[in-house]
């Protein structure tokens, strides 16, 4: 493997990780479309189904069911699909994220990699960016069975509350994947369980917000605030707050994964 080979290791990155992948990517897609599909008959109990949330008390406001009307396609659509990619993507993202840089001491190829005239700048640039793409292709994968299957349905989206959602899940992934790559960045073995148990610790922190106004301050601790379906749908447009702290989390990991790499001793 040579320096000025072009991106050889990302390439490599990406077709180790295209089981995972593909599994990701075709669950939740799948999961869109039964959702997307069952809309048609389940719009004609929104207003039963509008007085049962509104009736959950803490429940409703975690999820903001509230102000979601799920007689509508994007209210719907915000609720059960959002969380699904929500949710999934989250979890796929700390998945690739804790194993990138941690993968090679763990399946013992660390000596072998590093006996090649790579730097390690460059391996954790090309394992960084393998890591981006997969979190694209999979969130392309869902913005495409989404416009399908609503066309299938004969339904329509709101484009832009439909774009600002998916832009909003895509950076909340981002972020996610960026601090779970900071992390294995120390990491000598698997730290699957550690990235998993991060994102699942994110997301509670803007459920336990938005039940209650003494913990709203944990909206500024996790991704999952300023993908919150409901602000958005309802505000037509994302936090501007929330989301740069969200760019500048992602920044300051990644740039602390370069640091931490670069020194790090590699156990072989």
């Amino acid at each position: 493997m040579k320096e000025g080979t072009l991106m050889t290791l990302m390439i490599f990155e990406l077709k180790r990780n295209r089981i995972a992948l593909a599994v990701w990517s075709g669950f939740i897609a799948a999961l869109l479309f039964i959702c997307l599909v069952i809309f048609p008959d389940m719009k004609d109990q929104a207003e039963e189904l509008g007085s049962a949330f509104s009736s959950m008390g803490s429940f409703t406001d975690a999820f903001g069911m509230d102000r979601l009307n799920m007689g509508e396609l994007m209210g719907f659509y915000g609720l059960e699909c959002g969380n699904i990619l929500g949710i999934g993507g989250a979890f796929f993202s700390a998945y690739i994220g804790v194993c990138a840089l941690a993968g090679e001491e763990k399946n013992r190829t660390a000596e072998y990699l590093l006996t090649h005239p790579v730097s390690r700048s460059r391996i954790v640039l090309e394992k960084l960016l393998g890591v981006l793409i997969q979190i694209l292709i999979l969130n392309l994968a869902a913005v495409c069975v989404s416009l399908i299957t609503t066309r299938f349905i004969g339904e329509n989206l709101e484009m832009k509350e439909f774009l600002l959602l998916h832009a909003a899940y895509l950076l909340l992934q981002i972020e996610i994947a960026a601090v779970c790559f900071f992390l294995s960045a120390f990491l000598h073995r698997s730290g699957i369980g550690i990235g998993l148990g991060l994102a699942a610790v994110l997301y509670f922190f803007n459920i336990i917000a938005n039940i209650t106004e003494d913990a709203e301050w944990l909206k500024y601790f996790t991704p999952f605030a300023y993908a919150d379906a409901a602000d958005i749908i309802t505000d037509a447009g994302l936090d501007p707050v929330l989301c740069m702290i969200g760019c500048a989390v992602t920044v300051v990991a990644v740039g602390g994964a370069f640091i931490v790499y670069v020194k790090k001793d590699i156990f072989a």
